[in-house]
């Protein structure tokens, strides 16, 4: 018989992880399940507005959370959940092979890449074209690369870019970027960078690998620019397939729906962090904490209900 947990949590980042923390100091038997510790966080190049660090890398600040909910007694699990399904009072949650059952559920799913939607962009995907600077971007020193996007992400990885490649082209497709000004401050100092405002990028080409992104209109009398590499920095969306499985209430763009205390329209199901309408789309790690904080004791008080009855 499968042992049955107070909590599983689905997802490693933030949420996910404070989620775990919060859970076993209410002494619930927690299990987090994910494909990858850390989420999109621990792809960042540098975090300079979490509490308590002034600096500090992407990587490092969420294996510093993973460690303490493991050391907290939170049971650790790198898998791809497949499926959650209702069993009586408990969800079955599928792994492969394998199969966990939990009184509770916690999703804290985080966010998927958005991509350009180009009818050849997997085709380069490994081949010039990244969605992690963090991960790819050593790779590209002394070359010449393009980044897309003109939030805090394609700014810090431009500054990133700038200090070991010798040109770095910012796309965007408005006329101001929305990075902090702390940013933007930074990224004005450096000469070896070019914003090209008000376009996209509407093509991919190359042989083996990319050589050359197509603009939707001219830039310095051409609509090409040669480049090794393009990094794609325009957001994400959340991760919908355990949502839909659910039966878990969603706005209409896929983030879903909860109370102030974290709870879905399924009852015994939270949801917490980006993938969810709270925080007032403020996407943040801090934010993302809160939340997997806030479902972990209202788990608790669920369960603590359900033992009176």
């Amino acid at each position: 018989m499968s042992e049955i947990y107070d909590l599983v949590i689905v997802g490693g980042g933030p949420a996910g992880l404070t989620a775990a923390i919060y859970a076993t100091r209410y002494q619930l038997k927690t299990l987090v399940l994910a494909t990858v510790f850390g989420g999109t966080a621990a792809q960042a190049h540098k975090i300079c507005n979490f509490p308590s660090y002034k600096s500090i890398k992407g990587f490092e600040l969420m294996e510093k959370m993973r460690i303490h909910a493991q050391d907290s007694g939170a049971e650790m699990k790198m898998a791809t959940v497949k499926r959650i399904e209702k069993k009586g009072e408990k969800f079955k949650i599928l792994v492969g092979s394998e199969e966990y059952l939990a009184k509770t559920i916690v999703l804290a799913l985080g966010m998927k890449h958005r991509q350009l939607g180009l009818s050849n962009e997997s085709k380069y995907l490994g081949r010039g074209l990244s969605y992690c600077f963090t991960c790819d971007g050593s790779f590209f020193k002394n070359r010449v690369v393009a980044v897309v996007g003109g939030s805090n992400a394609a700014v810090t990885a431009v500054l990133y870019f700038a200090e070991i490649c010798p040109k770095v082209y910012l796309i965007y497709r408005k006329n101001k970027l929305r990075a902090e000004p702390v940013w933007t401050n930074l990224l004005a100092k450096k000469k070896n960078v070019e914003i090209v405002y008000d376009t996209n990028v509407i093509g991919l080409s190359g042989e083996s690998k990319l050589e050359k992104i197509k603009l939707d209109k001219n830039y310095q009398n051409k609509r090409e620019i040669v480049t090794d590499g393009l990094f794609i920095e325009i957001g994400g969306e959340p991760t919908r397939k355990l949502i839909q499985l659910l039966a878990v209430e969603i706005d209409e763009q896929g983030f879903a729906k909860i109370n102030s205390g974290g709870e879905t329209n399924i009852q015994g199901v939270w949801a917490a962090g980006d993938m969810t309408v709270a925080s007032d789309g403020f996407r943040q790690i801090i934010t993302a904490c809160a939340q997997g904080a806030v479902a972990a004791q209202s788990v608790f008080k669920y369960l603590q209900r359900e033992k009176k009855k």
